[in-house]
């Protein structure tokens, strides 16, 4: 085709001569400008969508930690026993007092003892609560399934002490005379395992004087030389405070883990744990799972920051703050969740069912009792 000035090429592109003429260039102003319109338009609806987004992951995040399927925060209440039990949750206390935590409506209160627990949880006054380990399983079967077991938080805190220098092993108890206390409950099954694992007789290789509380065996501790106890803390850390003879002879806990080794299905001499309302469980799984998420951080700072965490100990009046200072490496305060703590508990009520089923409350718990999150 002849090239004209003014007249499309066989190339199709048009030359300056087609778009001159004000009626042409206006019909190309339009067009670019329907074109701008179009493209502000679809970056528009593009910012729009990135935005709803954003905020819908927001939410989700936020709903995840809060109490109800329906994103709603829940007023959670919690109790602890004045002990180690408690030492783990402190600082998760602490935050909650000062309003750090917007997720969840946690109240913490310490209590003198198992006994002023049991009523409230049975009533829905309290909704989460650590307590020992047996009372947990007494609660499921007396309840029918009302409470469930949600994390381990302490590990055996058991240990043989002695005024001088002749305990070794297990084996030295036999022939002694040892004081202890709560004759008929946990710590009576603990030691009785033990000691029968290492082929001692307790009704008959030894001598147990039983006394009603942890202080009177602390007390036969000052007043006898040679004197043996079975002490959990933080009252071996009070007699060493009290007494500088008294020492550390056997650690319970590793005791346990030792007749442990070669077991198929290991348990753990388990002292305390956490429990739910099942009720409480089921309606709000957001406000279980943000304190499960918490309470891990809590444990971790026991165990790491022991000088903040004993201050905080006497703030909240567990026990004073040097005697905690001294204690708190010794307490085996842990958070075991999962399958993890459905072996080490299921085994452990196993032994004290062996010994007296009463002592879990008749019967093994099923399966329903674990809380898996």
């Amino acid at each position: 085709m002849l090239k004209r000035k003014g007249v499309a090429t066989a190339t199709g592109h048009n030359h300056p001569a087609q778009t001159s003429h004000p009626a042409l260039r206006a019909t190309r102003r339009r067009h670019v400008t329907r074109r701008q319109r179009a493209v502000a338009k679809r970056r528009t609806m593009k910012r729009m969508l990135i935005a709803i987004c954003v905020a819908a992951l927001c939410a989700a995040a936020l709903s995840a930690c809060a109490g109800d399927g329906a994103g709603r925060p829940a007023a959670v209440n919690v109790a602890a026993i004045k002990g180690p039990s408690s030492i783990g949750m402190v600082k998760l206390m602490d935050e909650a007092d000062s309003g750090a935590i917007d997720t969840n409506d946690f109240s913490f209160e310490i209590v003198a003892s198992a006994d002023e627990i049991v009523p409230r949880i049975v009533q829905g006054k309290i909704d989460i609560a650590a307590v020992p380990a047996n009372l947990s399983s007494v609660l499921y079967n007396n309840t029918q399934g009302a409470v469930q077991v949600i994390a381990v938080s302490t590990l055996g805190m058991m240990y043989i002490v002695e005024n001088g220098e002749t305990i070794s092993s297990i084996g030295d108890l036999r022939g002694r005379t040892v004081y202890s206390a709560f004759k008929g409950k946990s710590p009576e099954y603990d030691l009785n395992y033990i000691l029968g694992a290492n082929g001692i007789d307790p009704e008959r290789d030894l001598s147990i004087e039983w006394k009603s509380e942890h202080t009177e065996s602390v007390a036969a501790l000052a007043s006898h030389d040679s004197a043996i106890a079975v002490l959990p803390q933080p009252f071996v850390t009070s007699a060493q405070m009290s007494n500088e003879n008294i020492r550390i002879a056997l650690d319970l806990n590793k005791e346990w883990e030792r007749l442990q080794e070669k077991s198929d299905d290991p348990s753990a001499l388990v002292t305390g744990v956490v429990v739910v309302r099942t009720e409480f469980a089921e309606q709000n799984p957001g406000a279980v799972s943000d304190f499960l998420s918490r309470y891990a951080v809590s444990v971790d700072f026991a165990n790491s920051s022991v000088d903040e965490t004993a201050a905080l100990v006497g703030k909240y009046e567990i026990f004073p703050e040097a005697v905690a200072r001294r204690a708190i490496p010794y307490c085996n305060i842990t958070f075991i969740t999962g399958q993890e703590m459905v072996q080490k508990l299921s085994g452990y009520l196993r032994v004290l069912f062996e010994q007296n089923p009463q002592s879990v409350g008749g019967a093994l718990p099923s399966e329903e009792f674990y809380y898996i999150r």
